[in-house]
């Protein structure tokens, strides 16, 4: 009997088999026919009965249309559900399914290895002077700062201090009135009647 060996180095890249991995990529996925959350249900479901699942990403974006990634917790049942499931009639039509590419960030969070990604595009995005005049412009219907006020709201904002806007209307905004200063309006007041129903 002849024994496998490796795959031949001539064969292009799609076809040379992917290292075993607990995560499974399951292709052929009829994605019009039911919501993404019941696919969910229904792929752990089917899955489910081979091994402990850890995690089922479905997107229902043009790109990762009709695609799943199921992770187990180990190898030995992302293998034997690949072998049992792949070709079985979900909904109409044959699964597809291989090995994951890479790890999944789960399996690198419980190994203790994971790193967030860097958000490298947001931190280098440069605001231009046009930018910043449009968000620190004054608010509509409120007074202009004087060049002091304005001076003092700049620097404030440098620091990284909440700038205040001061102004006659502003300063007295959300300010406690003190118990005198509502014991002389209270006093103005006609007292109320008071009901009683015990007659």
């Amino acid at each position: 009997m002849a024994t496998r060996g490796a795959p031949p180095a001539n064969l292009p890249a799609k076809v040379t088999s992917l290292p075993p991995n607990q995560t499974l990529y399951v292709t052929n996925i009829p994605s019009s026919k039911i919501t993404k959350d019941n696919i969910r249900v229904e792929l752990y479901m089917l899955f489910s009965t081979y091994g402990s699942i850890l995690d089922i990403v479905t997107l229902k974006t043009m790109k990762m249309r009709g695609q799943a990634h199921i992770v187990y917790k180990d190898i030995q049942t992302a293998t034997l559900a690949m072998r049992a499931l792949d070709g079985f009639e979900f909904f109409g039509m044959k699964l597809k399914i291989s090995y994951g590419k890479g790890r999944s960030n789960i399996i690198s969070k419980l190994d203790g290895t994971f790193k967030p990604p860097t958000t490298s595009t947001a931190a280098g995005v440069e605001v231009t002077d046009l930018q910043q005049s449009i968000f620190n412009a004054p608010v509509p219907g409120a007074p202009a700062p004087s060049t002091s006020t304005a001076s003092a709201l700049l620097e404030a904002q440098a620091a990284g201090l909440p700038s205040k806007p001061s102004g006659t209307d502003s300063e007295n905004r959300g300010v406690k009135r003190t118990r005198d200063e509502e014991e002389e309006e209270s006093d103005s007041d006609v007292a109320m009647e008071e009901d009683s129903d015990d007659e």
